[in-house]
């Protein structure tokens, strides 16, 4: 994705305040947090979509996944 976009690891660490090597890290791993992947789409401009597909259905787009965790994160702390 930081490629599609055309940046450096350098610049995509920088918008997301971490170091290079902790992109380089990121892009190494075969499983990532959903809630993880979204915020990083969203720093690069970006939307993260999930569709399931399944035969002869049409597709189900699965919306809030990732989000719900971010709100209760949110909540925690704010009380």
């Amino acid at each position: 994705m930081r490629v599609a976009v055309q940046q450096t690891q350098e610049q995509l660490a920088a918008t997301l305040g971490v170091g290079q090597d902790t992109i380089s890290r990121l892009e190494k791993r075969s499983d990532m947090l959903l809630s993880t992947l979204r915020h990083d789409v969203e720093s690069m401009g970006g939307q993260l979509e999930l569709v399931a597909r399944f035969p002869n259905r049409p597709p189900v787009v699965i919306e809030h996944l990732g989000a719900q965790v971010n709100s209760a994160r949110k909540a925690r702390t704010t009380v």
